[in-house]
């Protein structure tokens, strides 16, 4: 079954994702069919979540080849949601050409995003101190390409300069994918046309060898960890009688039969 190709999108909260994912989803759409999911953060109290993403991309509404869907982080610390593996099954199932996923956006621990999409793309604000964090490797390892979003804003060239200059300074391997920094604003039709050629080009990039294998690999692993950690929780605060009821079963197998198909 074809998959969807699957562009992830984060950064610190109030960086522009849903504002960019909406213009980059207006530019990607003719021609496929294209479905959104953003993620909002749940209350750890009421476990409610606001769901207003959809809110920053009016200029979707009456795109019948589009489809957009707030979901909320429930339990999760990793800025997903408890059930995406499965969400991003279901694009698969119902023909999607593509999905954007829109993350919370919580900083250094964005690895869960690394393994769920094929292309990551980071935003990063001009003179927000967001230069401190991509330095630290983890965020430098992770991201596929680098944008400074609202780039009309004073700092963003010098921005843009900087993260140049410590990408420059990470080892790659022969073949390796090179991080890209784009300038990007929604004001600017001609920035996401740049982003969305340079998403295109790392995806064709990605189709080369077995790198596509390895992220599948990633994926089942982190599905299965997930789904451990989600039902243990749920059985300590006793909201299922057994761990090892049917169901859970089930889904344990078909975890362990993805590792070992992609592994």
């Amino acid at each position: 079954m074809p998959e969807a190709r699957r562009i992830g999108l984060t950064g610190a909260p109030g960086v522009g994702k849903s504002t960019l994912a909406g213009h980059l989803a207006l530019r990607r759409a003719p021609g496929k069919r294209l479905g959104i999911l953003a993620i909002d953060p749940s209350s750890p109290r009421s476990g409610g979540a606001i769901l207003g993403d959809r809110i920053r991309m009016d200029e979707l509404q009456g795109m019948s080849e589009l489809f957009v869907r707030s979901i909320g982080s429930r339990s999760t610390a990793d800025g997903l949601s408890d059930n995406l593996p499965e969400m991003l099954d279901l694009m698969d199932d119902f023909g999607f050409d593509e999905v954007l996923l829109e993350t919370v956006g919580v900083g250094q621990v964005e690895y869960a995003a690394r393994v769920q999409v094929d292309t990551l793309v980071l935003l990063l604000l001009p003179e927000s101190g967001d230069v401190v964090q991509a330095m630290k490797a983890g965020i430098m390892e992770m991201a596929d390409i680098f944008v400074v979003n609202k780039a009309d804003l004073a700092g963003a060239q010098k921005m843009a300069i900087d993260i140049k200059r410590i990408a420059s300074l990470a080892r790659h391997e022969e073949g390796a994918w090179r991080p890209s920094v784009l300038l990007a604003s929604s004001s600017k039709p001609e920035s996401i046309t740049a982003l969305s050629n340079e998403i295109d080009r790392h995806q064709a990039w990605l189709g080369h060898g077995a790198r596509r294998a390895v992220l599948h690999h990633q994926r089942a692993c982190y599905r299965l960890r997930r789904l451990i950690e989600r039902r243990t929780a749920e059985v300590v605060a006793g909201l299922e009688p057994s761990f090892f009821e049917a169901p859970m079963i089930q889904q344990l197998d078909l975890a362990l039969r993805q590792i070992t198909q992609t592994g």
